[in-house]
């Protein structure tokens, strides 16, 4: 996303001329007009103005008389393989992203294709026993266990790689050896590892209060239990956390549970409604969190605390928690036919690309 998007938002009062200026001075060559509300009323881009001063229409007009009224746009939480996929579709260069009919950003096809390199931490959680996949982690931590051709910590973290991030924190409790071995230091992938123990299982937000003091202080942290495959947009999550001013954000999947029976509310003896087998629909914890450094900084050295008790704690005190849905492919993998369907799904979704 083009973090100088906010500099080419403009008003429908505005001039041609006006929008004229901000195409020339910055690079991302459309406007986009919006309400008092930040809601999206068009865009426009040189080519607009251009037909515009060729129909002699003056630099003066407002530029609700040229722009287009009904631009695509995206949900900001659009994969970024959709986005270049409409762009293309569309012969368009850019697209405005929303959220609740409001602009909260601007996408480019360049910025899409342009590799970059994030510095933020991704803090894996790679110490848990794996009990309900025994036999199988009788003699290997679940994170180790193959999927396809590789561990799957290794594929969560080429899914990372592949993203642009480059500095990993693991951490290990359960046979802490075997990850070591085979990933060392990270240099073999490009990236660096650290890896953090628990000397006893600290819970799944515990382990914050192990990292080291010199963790970048300005830069939100990626947490994921590495037990997770999933095709996940990792830039678009931490754009999305940085974009809202989060304290966290918290990954969350929908889940429906399909009653068995016929469901029937009444008033006293009388009934107001029969619905069959209704679809109760949830979001579910997922797994994977974005988290600025105060909460960070909020766990104690060897505390034992799980992520859920940890954010609601902040949500109470601040009420700045967020959730960001996901609905790309997310498998957690507990279970053996989890570790099954796993197996199917790696070649079948390109997870080892």
């Amino acid at each position: 996303m083009s973090h100088s998007w906010k500099k080419v938002l403009i008003k429908p009062s505005s001039t041609v001329l006006d929008a004229l200026k901000i195409i020339d001075n910055e690079a991302l060559r459309i406007a986009l007009v919006v309400n008092e509300k930040d809601e999206l009323l068009g865009v426009i881009t040189d080519g607009d103005i251009r037909r515009g001063i060729l129909n002699k229409l003056s630099l003066e007009m407002h530029v609700s008389h040229i722009m287009n009224s009904t631009p695509i746009t995206a949900s900001v939480k659009t994969p970024k393989e959709e986005l270049i996929k409409l762009m293309e579709t569309n012969g368009i260069l850019s697209i405005p992203l929303m959220s609740e009919n409001k602009v909260v950003g601007l996408e480019t096809l360049q910025h899409l294709f342009e590799t970059k390199t994030y510095h933020n931490p991704v803090f894996i959680m790679a110490g848990g026993f794996g009990t309900r996949l025994r036999p199988l982690t009788d003699d290997c931590p679940k994170p180790m266990l193959k999927i396809g051709n590789k561990p799957i910590l290794e594929t969560v973290i080429r899914r990372f790689i592949k993203a642009g991030f480059v500095n990993f924190y693991i951490s290990t409790h359960y046979m802490p050896e075997m990850i070591r071995e085979y990933f060392g230091d990270g240099k073999a992938l490009g990236i660096k590892i650290t890896y953090i123990h628990e000397d006893s299982p600290l819970g799944t937000g515990g382990a914050l209060g192990l990292l080291p003091s010199d963790l970048p202080q300005d830069l939100p942290l990626i947490m994921m239990n590495g037990d997770v495959l999933t095709k996940v947009d990792f830039e678009r999550l931490l754009e999305f956390h940085i974009l809202t001013n989060a304290d966290a954000t918290m990954c969350v999947r929908e889940y429906d549970h399909q009653i068995p029976y016929g469901v029937v509310n009444g008033l006293g003896n009388k009934i107001t409604s029969m619905i069959e087998k209704p679809i109760q629909r949830y979001f579910v914890n997922a797994g994977i969190y974005v988290l600025s450094p105060n909460i960070i900084k909020s766990v104690s050295v060897n505390f034992n605390i799980d992520m859920p008790t940890l954010l609601e704690e902040h949500r109470i005190e601040n009420d700045n928690i967020l959730m960001f849905p996901i609905y790309e492919y997310w498998l957690d993998i507990g279970r053996m036919d989890e570790f099954n369907r796993a197996q199917n799904d790696i070649h079948i979704l390109g997870l080892l690309e």
